[in-house]
């Protein structure tokens, strides 16, 4: 057996091990692919079930490792998908794992610049400032003296990746032949969104140039600072930033604060996303409070930029007004809305979307996060949103991810803090800019301009169409409903009147014959064509009767 399908088995079968371990073994036992129900019952949540199982898996993702770590993370944002007591686990998943030793450090280093440690840096220290699945953090000093943050991957991470994507295909083509309670999932679609998502990471070019457009936005603003790159010292697989001085937000003391200070440091974080979502339209995906620093001059100092959203101009007027209709109670036009921004739906079941919206706005709309417990409330959401079978998309799911944990972020610093308030005046200025005389102006210029085209290429379209009627390619049918009804009837009556015709020209033909003729033979014809006739019409009279259209 070649030596990659052996490792491929021992990973299956390890993995075999640990889902058995934690209560799924039933999955490799033979003829028994129907799982239990995906949808639990009300009373099997009410006891507990739902949790039981949501842990068990997020036990067993941790346990097999990195890969799947980061799969369970990807699961816990598609809430569309995943059944929400599942969703709220893996939302506990950590991406922290042991270093690595650090002459494999010094390997990586070495073999994507090109130089030993000691030649590319004047100082590096040996023990990581943090740990993840993909890679590692260290501080160092460049030649020139500036200090920097190292990130170096694992040297074997790519090759686990691959291997354990190739594992999750094939669980996920089963899991859509074989197991009946997955049906509604396209199990490999999600498996595509991972696979992409992780690839990405594993290139810290990209991430390079996500850090870089980052500083570029926020060039102008002095409350966020952005570590510079230093392309020289990065490359696929290590990634030279600018080292920050500060303290991240989980490590912050806010008990000394007092509730201003505390407000204060909330709403700068708030307001840094919501900059970025409503007016650069390029966001951090991972607003975790380890990714976000205070600095000493009470700025924030951004990290970790392997996850960043896209959202168009036309994205982001659709969230503003989507916002604005959410932020007025306006209920009725949220489907609407969120329709506009891809959301799929079963539209027989708006009015219960409706009435499901408005119930959840009546029990917290206008309360203050104090006096509603978030975890009840984000279960709820979750809960519609999977019982409704939401269709989210792709796009989206980043953003979803990022408002939800940079909401988690803001209620630990400050229970009464309110995303709401602090979006209003980024939407209101979004939709006051789409009214603005140089927007009209441009947007004016953008539809002449495809006006024009559009008409530029109408004769060539007509000339192309005429060409094909000359030639003969063009065929034209007519599809009329009850056509083919309406030609069985008109058959049916063709038919009977020809038969009435024969039936009463053979008792006039009859009648004649006999009436004229003097042999037997034709007293013979004659009552012959009477007797046919007569046959023909009794056959007429109770194929009419039996129509019931006497």
């Amino acid at each position: 057996m070649a030596r990659p399908a052996r490792r491929q088995l021992s990973r299956l079968s390890e993995i075999a091990q640990i889902a058995t371990k934690h209560g799924f073994g039933y999955l490799f036992e033979h003829r028994r692919f129907s799982l239990r129900p995906w949808r639990l019952s009300e009373e099997e949540l009410e006891a507990g079930e739902g949790s039981a199982r949501g842990q068990r898996l997020r036990e067993t993702l941790d346990e097999l490792g990195p890969t799947f770590v980061k799969f369970g993370q990807l699961l816990s944002t598609r809430p569309d998908v995943v059944p929400p007591d599942i969703v709220w686990e893996l939302r506990g998943l950590q991406d922290d794992v042991r270093p690595f030793p650090f002459a494999e450090v010094e390997e990586t280093v070495a073999t994507e610049l090109g130089l030993t440690l000691e030649r590319a840096f004047l100082h590096f220290e040996a023990q990581p400032l943090a740990a993840a699945s993909i890679g590692q953090v260290h501080r160092a000093v460049l030649p020139t003296g500036a200090e920097v943050a190292v990130k170096v991957q694992r040297p074997r991470a790519a090759r686990q990746i691959e291997a354990d994507i190739e594992l999750l295909y094939q669980a996920a083509r089963f899991a859509r032949q074989r197991v009946d309670a997955l049906r509604f999932v396209d199990t490999v679609a999600i498996v595509d969104e991972f696979a992409r998502s992780i690839r990405q990471e594993l290139d810290y070019r990209l991430e390079a140039r996500n850090a870089e457009r980052f500083r570029r936005n926020f060039e102008a603003n002095a409350d966020v600072h952005v570590p510079r790159v230093y392309w020289s010292y990065s490359a696929a697989r290590i990634l030279t930033l600018e080292y920050l001085d500060g303290t991240k937000v989980a490590d912050v003391d806010v008990t000394g604060r007092g509730a201003e200070g505390k407000r204060a440091l909330v709403n700068r974080i708030a307001e840094a996303w919501m900059t970025m979502i409503f007016r650069h339209g390029f966001f951090h995906g991972d607003p975790h409070p380890a990714n976000i620093l205070e600095l000493a001059d009470g700025s924030l100092g951004l990290v970790d930029f392997g996850q960043a959203g896209k959202l168009s101009r036309d994205d982001m007027e659709k969230v503003t007004r989507l916002f604005i209709d959410a932020a007025r109670e306006n209920i009725d036009a949220l489907p609407r809305r969120l329709g506009d921004l891809g959301v799929r739906y079963d539209r027989s079941r708006e009015d219960e979307f409706v009435s499901e919206l408005r119930d959840l706005y009546d029990r917290y709309y206008g309360a203050r996060l104090s006096e509603i417990d978030p975890i009840a409330l984000i279960r709820e959401a979750l809960a519609l949103i999977y019982r409704l079978n939401l269709r989210l998309p792709a796009r989206f799911v980043l953003l979803d991810k990022a408002l939800a944990t940079l909401g988690s972020v803001g209620t630990t610093l400050d229970p009464e803090f309110n995303v709401f308030e602090v979006a209003k005046p980024y939407a209101r200025g979004l939709l006051v800019d789409r009214f603005m005389p140089n927007r009209v102006v441009s947007r004016a210029r953008a539809d002449t301009r495809a006006l024009t085209s559009v008409l530029a290429g109408m004769p060539y379209q007509i000339s192309d169409v005429l060409e094909e009627f000359r030639d003969g390619e063009v065929e034209i049918g007519f599809r009329h409903e009850g056509i083919d009804e309406l030609a069985r009837n008109l058959d049916r009556i063709t038919n009977r009147v020809a038969i009435a015709l024969v039936g009463a020209g053979g008792v006039v033909g009859s009648a004649i014959l006999g009436a004229l003729g003097s042999s037997g033979w034709s007293q013979a014809l004659a009552i012959t064509g009477f007797t046919l006739s007569f046959l023909l019409g009794a056959w007429l009279a109770w194929g009419v009767a039996r129509s019931g259209r006497l």
